[in-house]
């Protein structure tokens, strides 16, 4: 997918629009929490920086449904990103409008902007064109850097670039595109797919189009009680699914016919009640007590499973595989976190849970590519093509 990059045009002298995302959690006295997004964006906005650019940003923060919220501007991530640039990032007063448009006309040659949350304009999730132009009517060329919100149709992810002649990607979604797209095109193989999470329904898509391209599934967390049911196990009070144990049925089915190694737990750790403190156990699947739930994979699953990670040459994860967040039912998923590291494999790592299970144990920075998108990572694995991918120039 040969998308064309922001270096690969000449910006010097150009007002870009450059759409980021920095939804990101804002804590106490409404400072950033976690700028691992902010972060992310650096490289694209360095670059433009330095090349001699005007920048203008823009984001959407939270759901504020067309309404001005104080609690969601984006000003104290104009003072987050003033201090990880070491310059001055001018907080505008909205995303469009006269004010908006005296701003960028006074901007010099390598200053920031950054825009008003996109999202207090309901016209952004709609993707009205009016609001769209507006947007374009503020820059030259459009950036796009929001791997996150790819997957929307929205006028600045999508209806924007319609009306600028050039629309290019950022590094991070280059960087995302690479791996999520051509990486598993032709992985290097035995090529492991790792998938949790609490709903098989949330994964569907992605294990139907990974069937194809995997030599091996590893299912955990709470999506594996529903496969278990399939198989005919009582699974206690453990979270299913009912409806689609058909479905798993189905792709249990469909993983013989084509001769994918589809591995579910061989035992579990289960609790009496789904506290942090609650009595708890290991048990053989075959065994979970009525009234117990499970929380997390067991011992002889660890090992089962650490032995495929072991000979692969490409692994992607997504989703924990137990509740990770309680100290009690954390190891299974620390035991295959520390796995994926040690096989030496291309690892990629998306979905917001595992990415924090991954930090907690600071294993972070030894995986290969850890994924910005949430939603946008999962339609990836599905085979999908996104909105916001699909009107940049090729």
């Amino acid at each position: 997918m040969a998308i064309k990059c922001i270096d690969e045009i000449e910006i010097a002298g150009k007002r870009l629009f450059i759409r980021v995302d920095f939804n990101v959690p804002l804590g106490d006295g409404n400072q950033v929490k976690d700028a691992t997004k902010i972060v992310a964006a650096l490289p694209t906005i360095r670059y433009a920086v330095e090349k001699g650019a005007t920048v203008i940003l823009a984001s959407h923060l939270g759901r504020p449904k067309g309404t001005v919220m104080p609690e969601l501007s984006l000003a104290p991530i104009a003072r987050r990103l003033s201090e990880l640039l070491g310059k001055e990032v001018v907080m505008a007063p909205d995303c469009v409008g006269e004010a908006v448009r005296s701003l960028v006309t006074k901007m010099k040659q390598g200053e920031v902007l950054l825009l008003e949350n996109l999202r207090f304009h309901a016209e952004e999730t709609d993707n009205d064109q009016g609001f769209s132009k507006q947007l374009a009517g503020l820059a030259d060329i459009y950036v796009s850097d929001a791997f996150g919100a790819a997957h929307r149709a929205h006028a600045s992810t999508e209806g924007i670039a319609h009306h600028l002649e050039v629309a290019v990607c950022g590094f991070l979604m280059k960087k995302e595109i690479e791996y999520l797209v051509n990486v598993l095109a032709s992985p290097k193989r035995p090529f492991v797919a790792i998938l949790g999470g609490a709903k098989v329904s949330d994964k569907i898509g992605v294990v139907k189009n990974l069937m194809g391209k995997v030599d091996t599934i590893l299912i955990g967390g709470g999506m594996a009680y529903t496969f278990l049911r399939a198989r005919g196990y009582e699974v206690g009070r453990s979270l299913v699914e009912d409806d689609k144990v058909p479905l798993a049925k189905g792709i249990l089915k469909e993983a013989q016919e084509r001769q994918v190694d589809l591995r579910l737990p061989l035992d579990l750790v289960v609790a009496k009640d789904f506290t942090p403190d609650a009595e708890h156990k290991v048990v053989a699947i075959q065994e979970i007590p009525a009234g117990w739930t499970a929380m997390g994979i067991g011992p002889k699953t660890v090992e089962a499973f650490a032995a495929v990670i072991k000979g692969a040459r490409t692994i992607v994860w997504n989703g924990p595989l137990g509740v990770f967040e309680m100290e009690a039912f954390a190891k299974g998923n620390e035991e295959v976190a520390k796995a994926v590291v040690a096989s030496g494999a291309l690892s990629i790592v998306g979905g917001g849970d595992s990415i924090a299970a991954l930090n907690a144990l600071g294993l972070a920075d030894k995986i290969t590519h850890i994924s910005t998108g949430g939603g946008a990572t999962l339609e990836l694995l599905e085979g999908k093509t996104l909105p916001g991918v699909a009107v940049l120039d090729r």
